[in-house]
């Protein structure tokens, strides 16, 4: 999906990736997913150039994974000056702290970058006693 380069484009983003995977992940795995998404969306609004049309491209994938399924992220920006990385911040500093969210919530995540732009991904899988846990009911936003 494509959002606007702003901060409702994370709302949107979470709104739509919770009416879509509900049914059909563990609700742990679904809360994982959603904050990890508008920490990467976040990120982007913050810290990258919009894509032309002054959006940001989001998309989500489910794998089979023995009955429940794990959930690849990729939010596609304009790219910005540097990489995303995590960085070392300190009890008092106000930012700093998404990338450490979404990587201890991932199995793993990364940036790919071209001349175009650049695309964060991360790949969340449930934990393994969500795998008994029934799908996510109701709504997360």
């Amino acid at each position: 999906m494509v959002v606007p380069h702003n901060p409702g484009g994370a709302r949107l983003a979470r709104q739509r990736v919770v009416a879509e995977l509900r049914d059909a992940v563990p609700a742990a795995l679904l809360a994982d997913v959603t904050a990890v998404l508008a920490e990467l969306v976040g990120n982007a609004v913050r810290h990258a150039d919009a894509l032309p049309g002054d959006v940001i491209r989001v998309a989500w994938q489910l794998h089979p994974l023995g009955g429940a399924g794990s959930v690849g992220i990729r939010v596609t920006d304009g790219g910005g000056a540097t990489a995303p990385r995590l960085r070392t911040v300190g009890p008092e500093s106000t930012d700093g702290r998404g990338l450490h969210i979404v990587a201890a919530l991932a199995a793993r995540w990364g940036v790919d970058r071209d001349g175009l732009g650049q695309s964060v991904w991360a790949e969340l899988a449930p934990a393994p006693a969500d795998l008994a846990a029934p799908p996510a009911a109701g709504s997360i936003v």
